[in-house]
């Protein structure tokens, strides 16, 4: 058996949303209100024009911030993108890469996506990977499968000990905005497949290694899911738009972890 991690992580992914008026409400309220957190980790992640907005309201407090994408390259004739460098600057110390949202957008293979993970752990920024299955795979019993060439794709390249002290989020595509949540036993049976895939491999860096799940999370389910073994916390979308449902995932994590 894996230990899971002790400390969770709660992830705020703000998606293309907020304003400089709306952002700062929310951070103020984020900061007055889990300053308290013992057990549970919190970071905001935001688009890149609000990362100095995230660095100047939670660089004082135990909140963390970070980014939602970053580009494989590190410098070089790239109009539009960010490196992880300039995320740097910024005090940016997590960023999401592969959330699905953008893979299917923007067609970016899973290569792409493993070259952009290590990009990010090399400047000492810890990558949210974001694995999941449609509904379609699912319904046909490929999910595991699914999931697993996914994570190969980091793991044939660079080996599976790069996954220590980094973070999974387990996202089925069929979850996220849509309000139907996998239940406890469908990401536990997942978040247990994760783990052990890594284990087999190198299990230093399976037990270092957080899972969280992400997809319709809610003030309602959250409890439920965070004391799921193997499930290290959440990635959560449209809930963290709204201070009092966020801090309530928030809480329910600190009372999973305690």
């Amino acid at each position: 058996m894996i230990p899971k991690t002790i400390k969770k992580l709660v992830v705020a992914n703000w998606k293309m949303h907020g304003n400089l008026k709306q952002n700062a409400a929310l951070l103020n309220d984020f900061v007055a209100t889990l300053a308290n957190l013992k057990h549970t980790q919190v970071v905001v992640c935001a688009p890149y024009p609000y990362l100095a907005q995230l660095q100047s309201a939670l660089q004082h407090s135990d909140i963390a911030w970070g980014a939602q994408n970053l580009a494989k390259n590190e410098i070089g004739p790239y109009t539009g993108e960010v490196s992880a460098g300039m995320l740097r600057d910024f005090g940016a110390t997590y960023v999401i890469v592969g959330h699905s949202e953008r893979a299917t957008a923007y067609c970016e293979s899973d290569e792409n996506i493993a070259q952009k993970f290590m990009v990010a752990k090399k400047h000492g920024i810890t990558p949210i990977l974001c694995v999941g299955e449609t509904l379609i795979e699912r319904e046909a019993g490929v999910m595991e499968m699914v999931v697993s060439k996914q994570l190969d794709a980091i793991i044939n390249a660079y080996g599976a000990a790069v996954f220590a002290n980094t973070v999974i989020s387990y996202e089925p595509i069929w979850a996220i905005g849509t309000g139907l949540a996998a239940t406890p036993e469908q990401a536990k049976s997942m978040h247990r497949f994760i783990r052990n895939k890594i284990a087999a491999l190198n299990s230093e860096a399976a037990n270092q290694l957080k899972i969280l799940y992400g997809g319709s999370v809610n003030p309602q389910n959250a409890l439920q899911l965070c004391i799921v073994e193997n499930i290290d916390g959440g990635l959560i979308g449209r809930c963290s738009l709204n201070a009092q449902d966020f801090e309530s995932i928030c809480y329910a994590a600190e009372k999973a972890a305690a």
